[in-house]
């Protein structure tokens, strides 16, 4: 079953069992892919562009999550978080921050990377590597720290 497929099957679910802030979540992502398949008149996206779509969703999330936050209103930091854990259903498992870091260490020994000056040559191949697995602050953190020691 593919990724639209099975997001169209859960709206089902969600409307049967009047779930109305999963079939929101679930209406915002069939809205996203739905504009990008008929961005090439194809109709049609493939899973792996249908991930990246969910990505770049949950970072909207997470990011108006922080805002929400830091201005103290929990009530629409919350509706963000769940929508958050409900996209988060579509996308792999996330590595651990040690997984992460022993990406990087392997990487920086292949590129040859001696400093900071060296992270544009480290961060291309990591982010290659671990694209959809791990998040992209993270990998930057974690390559900014290893190529300071």
């Amino acid at each position: 079953m593919s990724l639209t497929e099975q997001i169209n099957t859960d709206i089902k679910k969600a409307m049967l069992a009047r779930e109305k802030e999963k079939l929101e979540a679930l209406r915002a992502v069939k809205a996203a892919l739905l504009i990008e398949a008929t961005k090439d008149s194809s109709g049609e996206i493939s899973d792996a562009v249908g991930m990246d779509i969910i990505q770049k969703l949950v970072k909207q999330r997470k990011d108006a999550s922080t805002i929400y936050k830091e201005q103290g209103r929990e009530d629409l930091a919350k509706v963000e978080d769940f929508q958050i854990g409900i996209l988060n259903i579509y996308l792999p498992a996330q590595l651990s921050e040690d997984e992460v870091r022993k990406v990087v260490k392997e990487t920086i020994a292949q590129v040859g990377a001696t400093g900071p000056q060296d992270m544009g040559k480290v961060m291309g191949p990591v982010m290659a590597k671990l694209k959809g697995k791990a998040d992209g602050q993270l990998i930057s953190a974690l390559v900014k720290e290893e190529l300071s020691k």
